[in-house]
């Protein structure tokens, strides 16, 4: 038997320790704690020096780390910090999918969607960037492709970018899924493609007279103004907002126009953008969309403030 008095047994050392002496048996036999002797019936006998090994080898087992790994730092072979970097990336990466899952499972509770629902917008959540740009693009090329626009107009639609960040937030998610079912719609697209022609400049000619509507968000915002003081669509002051707003404009080709974008949820399809993007965008204006249209069937001669509703 060694005679040194300051060895330990195992079970000693697991005392001593806290680590069961089944995992210190474990870690002895894989090679990461050496023995520094043994009894003289062939018990492993550990030194000061082994325990402070083993404290290490529990500090990086809490953080993650397999035994290749710590068994690569011990003997030198790797830093602690080279080892570090590779698992905050790993566990990076596992937030993200878990985070991706949280949305999922949010999106299927709220929706109590059926099996192949749930996969489908599991498989649209897990897409790569890469597959994500590839539905946008085939989008933009359906329904901006027929539009007869500016080329600086359509280079900036060519360049715009609808995609997911990099550590996106489960909103986001749920916002790309729901946005990703949408595109993919060809009713949508052929819905959102009149609205388009309807409302877009043409290069040489006067703008559209409904485009201001959702071009310029100055009109959304003089309409909610109205409805925050009570203007029902057939008060005298709305066809007063309506004359201030569009002057001599065709009334009738600006209520075609509205209501084309109300029908292609046009204001749907811009809050699930701004969502993804994680940007704070302007307010649901479909209320206010839903109002005006309203307002302008009375003033172009209607009989009542009913009309197309709001989509999605």
């Amino acid at each position: 038997m060694d005679e040194r008095t300051d060895l330990l047994t195992i079970g000693r050392l697991a005392r001593r320790t806290g680590i069961s002496a089944r995992t210190l048996r474990f870690w002895s036999n894989e090679g990461i704690i050496p023995s520094a002797g043994r009894t003289a019936g062939g018990y492993r006998l550990y030194d000061s020096a082994c325990v402070a090994r083993v404290e290490l080898i529990r500090t990086l087992r809490e953080l993650g780390f397999g035994l290749d790994d710590v068994r690569r730092v011990l003997d030198r072979k790797a830093t602690v910090a080279d080892v570090a970097a590779a698992h905050v990336a790993a566990i990076d990466a596992q937030i993200r999918a878990l985070r991706v899952s949280r949305a999922v499972l949010s999106t299927v509770s709220e929706r109590r969607s059926t099996p192949e629902e749930t996969a489908l917008m599991n498989r649209l959540a897990r897409l790569s960037s890469a597959e994500r740009a590839q539905i946008i693009d085939e989008f933009k090329a359906d329904v901006f492709g027929r539009l007869d626009i500016a080329p600086d107009l359509r280079e900036r639609v060519r360049e715009l970018s609808i995609d997911l960040p990099e550590d996106p937030t489960p909103d986001q998610v749920d916002a790309w899924i729901e946005l990703a079912e949408l595109v993919q719609d060809q009713d949508f697209r052929d819905r959102l493609g009149t609205f388009l022609e309807l409302n877009t400049p043409t290069p040489g000619q006067q703008p559209p007279p409904g485009g201001s509507i959702w071009w310029a968000r100055q009109v959304v915002n003089t309409v909610a103004q109205a409805r925050e003081k009570g203007v029902d669509p057939a008060d005298p002051a709305a066809a007063e907002l309506i004359s201030t707003l569009f002057g001599d404009a065709d009334l009738t080709a600006v209520q075609v126009s509205l209501e084309a974008g109300i029908d292609a949820g046009a204001e749907r399809y811009r809050r699930l953008v701004t969502r993804v993007q994680g940007r704070f965008g302007a307010p649901d204006a479909t209320e206010d969309l839903l109002w005006l249209a309203a307002a302008l069937r009375i003033a172009t001669g209607g009989e009542s403030a009913s009309g197309p509703r709001a989509s999605g």
